[in-house]
């Protein structure tokens, strides 16, 4: 059969009950722990530890119990806990974001860029449209600034066209995109803020891609000698990365070709492209017609559950 002896014959045998463990002789009444429970609960001792508790009555003569009982009476009417009262940290909400077309979600995020001495560094802010990877707005300072990223939102929404409740703008959870300002152009825009939790960078993947995709391109200085030299950089790279740059999570399509409604023209090119030199030479394509990469239909941040 397949089976253990041992295990057959242990299965026929009937279970044993367990007999209720019996209270030891020296354990205290419950009269007894329910003097120690009001004690530790008591105005005087409400927000202390069991140890200090069982220190201070000692000095004052007085022994009630160990504080190791002190700790399973507490545990026994479930307040095993933190009794000291300070700050804690709230339970952070998992942004689920979806986008099926541009303009719906950006995110933005700040990075720093290397000054010409040690210890100065200029700030590149970024706003970036996740459907379509497409950077609708950016600005290089001199510092982390509330006012700078209120002018910034507010130069991309008017010139993308935005309209109220149509988008929303995730960010992390720095300063600037926290700040009061920000929140209140964001409520007269009528965009939905979004932040991520504390410490998760899968929470604003795709402005860390875009950072990667800058500081890992050939050319890009270890140090900007200016200001003026970081906005210069800045500005010819976003206009690579927005109309040159072919996007492997695009389909291999730029930014602006899908931001400005132009994937599916492009890709149906490319399709027929494909084709044509799939008639001319059949045998260099071992699986069969060849297909053009296509992009997605939709793309999120922490992809929403549906029911």
């Amino acid at each position: 059969m397949g089976v253990p002896r041992s295990n057959f014959y242990r299965a026929k045998q009937p279970k044993r009950v367990r007999k209720p463990r019996s209270t030891p002789e020296r354990a205290l009444s419950q009269q007894e722990q329910d003097h120690v429970l009001k004690v530790l609960n008591g105005e005087r001792f409400q927000d202390t530890a069991p140890r200090q508790v069982y220190a201070t009555l000692l000095d004052e003569g007085t022994y009630l119990c160990s504080w190791r009982t002190m700790y399973r009476i507490l545990e026994a009417n479930n307040q095993v806990r933190e009794r000291r009262d300070q700050l804690r940290h709230p339970n952070y909400t998992k942004p689920e974001l979806l986008a099926t077309a541009p303009n719906q979600l950006w995110s933005w995020d700040i990075t720093r860029l290397k000054g010409p001495v040690k210890w100065t560094y200029y700030y590149l802010y970024t706003m970036l449209d996740v459907f379509s990877r497409y950077v609708p707005g950016w600005l290089v300072a001199t510092c982390e600034s509330a006012t700078l990223a209120k002018q910034l939102i507010d130069a991309a929404c008017d010139k993308q066209g935005i309209l109220p409740e149509q988008l929303t703008l995730h960010a992390d959870r720095g300063s600037p995109m926290t700040s009061k300002c920000v929140a209140h152009l964001l409520a007269d825009l009528g965009v939905t803020k979004s932040h991520a939790r504390p410490h998760i960078s899968n929470d604003n993947p795709y402005s860390e891609s875009q950072f990667k995709t800058m500081k890992y391109r050939p050319g890009f200085p270890d140090r900007f000698g200016s200001i003026q030299d970081a906005r210069a950089w800045a500005r010819e790279f976003f206009a690579w990365y927005n109309e040159a740059h072919h996007h492997t999570g695009l389909g291999l399509l730029t930014p602006a070709t899908v931001h400005y409604g132009q994937a599916q023209r492009v890709t149906q090119q490319r399709q027929e492209t494909l084709l044509d030199a799939y008639e001319s030479h059949p045998e260099r394509f071992v699986r069969g017609k060849p297909k053009a990469p296509e992009y997605p239909e939709e793309v999120w941040i922490n992809k929403p559950k549906h029911d």
